[in-house]
């Protein structure tokens, strides 16, 4: 997989950043499915006992593995994240946010027409401010494990 990033970008990785899900997800995960394929037998359907398990679980897993797949990337003077790339050039300044700002941020002190890539499993983040005079979105913000070191990074310059 590095190597398949590596040659998708223009330089070398100055920042790099996996958005995982956190291991007791999977756990959650996994209870919630055998109550569901446990309901399928308490309600007498002429379904196999096994069917739904052997179905539900694994969906489960794939959901959770599919949620936390993401990463956060600084690489040849852009930052990536879920598709979405900024180059660091319009990057007009960059602060980190503890969870609570976090979520003042994202929530009713923040403008809509900012993009906003979080992840309810990792507290903190960074908000990037953009000059870019043809963009009309004012910042991005995004969750980050090490939000200190994302910003030193983007400071950097990548």
């Amino acid at each position: 997989m590095e190597r398949r990033l590596r040659s998708r970008t223009t330089g070398d990785v100055a920042y790099r950043e996996q958005l995982r899900t956190p291991w007791w997800w999977y756990v959650v995960g996994l209870g919630v499915a055998s109550l569901i394929a446990g309901e399928f037998r308490l309600s007498g359907a002429d379904l196999t006992v096994w069917i739904p398990f052997c179905t539900l679980l694994p969906l489960a897993v794939i959901i959770v593995w599919w949620l936390g797949r993401s990463s956060l990337e600084i690489s040849g003077g852009e930052l990536r994240v879920r598709g979405a790339h900024l180059p660091l050039t319009y990057v007009s300044g960059a602060i980190a946010l503890d969870a609570e700002t976090l979520r003042r941020v994202v929530g009713r002190e923040g403008d809509p027409a900012g993009f906003v890539s979080i992840r309810p499993w990792i507290g903190g983040g960074v908000q990037f401010w953009l000059d870019d005079p043809e963009d009309p979105t004012p910042y991005w913000v995004v969750s980050s494990r090490h939000p200190q070191q994302l910003v030193q990074a983007v400071r950097a310059g990548g």
